[in-house]
């Protein structure tokens, strides 16, 4: 049976994260319609591969699907090859070090098949933040900073918790940091915004692969690119066929 589901998860370097994951995502997939999993490897140097050929072959995830680049590619990319590589129709994607609860996923898909209209993107916003005080303010302040460029009326548009059309998404552009601006860019090709409130948990182990510094100077450059894409993207309100 074709899933119609696919959870794409893209980790670097979590080889102590990943069991707990796994154990997470199978108590999930018993509450979720037929689905499949996909761990996409970002070019990881510890043993994060083996600990995902270990969750297989333990039959925590017997069916996982695992796929490895051959370098690091950024998080972007190694999403855009779960998202290609996925059979299933609707998307949701989470981040493998433990911060995000896939059981939110359950209500995040039941928003999204009960919408009227277009098919929307749901994001899942995290309301009380498990990071620290210099990320959190930093986080606020890239957050206000894009909310008024791009006014795409969404409060994290970083939230890893993410679920979309697999088509809507395959539509885009492709670039390193087009996660991070989904609603603005879905909702540009027509996808309804919609927000569901998720928490949000401390890593299990390790640290983020980011610092505020790097994550700001990338992020503007990135804010100054999407604001130039949406502009130069044209595109009809409705097409008739005659």
């Amino acid at each position: 049976m074709e899933p119609i589901l696919s959870i794409v998860v893209a980790v670097l370097n979590e080889a102590e994260n990943i069991r707990p994951v796994c154990v997470e995502l199978a108590q999930a997939v018993r509450a979720l319609p037929p689905c499949e999993i996909l761990f996409i490897d970002d070019g990881s140097t510890d043993g994060t591969v083996d600990a995902l050929l270990a969750a297989r072959a333990e039959g925590i995830l017997p069916d996982v699907r695992i796929l490895s680049l051959d370098r690091r590619r950024g998080k972007s990319a190694a999403l855009r090859v779960g998202v290609e590589a996925a059979h299933g129709r609707w998307i949701a994607t989470i981040d493998g070090d433990g911060q995000d609860d896939p059981m939110e996923i359950v209500g995040m898909l039941d928003m999204a098949l009960n919408a009227q209209g277009p098919a929307p993107l749901v994001v899942g916003v995290r309301l009380r933040r498990r990071d620290t005080l210099s990320r959190r303010v930093a986080t606020r302040l890239a957050n206000g900073l894009r909310r008024r460029l791009l006014r795409d009326g969404c409060p994290d548009t970083g939230a890893p918790m993410k679920l979309f059309q697999r088509a809507d998404f395959m539509r885009l552009p492709q670039f390193e940091g087009v996660h991070r601006f989904l609603p603005a860019l879905l909702g540009h090709y027509g996808a309804p915004l919609l927000c569901q409130p998720v928490r949000h948990r401390n890593r299990l182990h390790g640290a983020s692969k980011y610092t505020n510094l790097n994550r700001a100077l990338v992020g503007i450059r990135d804010l100054l690119g999407v604001m130039w894409l949406i502009n130069r993207t044209r595109l009809p309100r409705r097409v008739i066929e005659r």
